[in-house]
């Protein structure tokens, strides 16, 4: 029990104006944090949804070059435009809250080309295969960077919130009973000694007649 003074009672109403401050900011910052989360996921359910897609196709357009090129040209094809992609994990903040973000140095669609090899010696099908899965490749990595900012996001708002739950259902709360308990406390105090300074006049004025 923090000791019944003006004094104390000043602090704590002061701590009391801090707390509820405290939990505006927080609240702002997890109402800022939320809008930033529903913006990641849109475009993150999109991206699988569409990895989805790309994937069935171009396994059926794979197939099908399979059977008019054969496994080995096809696989000498394959070593030919294999590529040092250059990915870079680079550091991002939202609201001072960091997360992991992916960079990538090259571009994942080539046109044909491009590829390292003469287009007019292959099949539409294998074209569109390596089409396909070079937007899987693109359509991959910007899904591992709204997986990556999607979980510190949500794991910062279920943090924010327990951090207001713990202001608003336990701090400030305590704060309230003790400014409370004090208020009554001093306002007994002042009613004794004005109780009691009416008593010493009353014994003054009798003592005077």
């Amino acid at each position: 029990m923090i000791h019944p003074t003006r004094t104390n009672l000043l602090l704590l109403k002061e701590k009391s104006r801090s707390v509820t401050n405290s939990i505006g900011i927080l609240k702002a910052r997890k109402q800022a944090l939320i809008k930033e989360f529903l913006a990641a996921t849109l475009p993150f359910l999109r991206s699988r949804e569409d990895i989805r897609k790309t994937y069935g196709n171009g396994l059926r357009e794979l197939a099908l070059s399979l059977g008019h090129e054969g496994k080995d040209s096809i696989a000498s094809i394959a070593a030919v435009t294999e590529r040092d992609f250059g990915i870079e994990v680079i550091e991002k903040n939202i609201w001072g809250l960091r997360y992991k973000d992916i960079m990538f140095h090259d571009i994942p669609v080539r046109k044909p080309h491009q590829r390292g090899y003469d287009e007019f010696s292959s099949t539409p099908h294998l074209e569109e295969a390596i089409t396909l899965f070079e937007k899987l490749l693109e359509s991959m990595l910007n899904i591992a960077e709204f997986e990556s900012k999607i979980k510190r996001l949500s794991y910062e708002i279920l943090r924010t919130t327990r951090k207001i739950r713990v202001l608003e259902e336990l701090v400030f709360p305590g704060l309230k009973q003790q400014i409370k308990i004090i208020t009554q406390f001093i306002a007994e105090r002042e009613r004794e000694s004005y109780f009691r300074l009416k008593k010493f006049k009353e014994i003054r004025a009798r003592n005077a007649q």
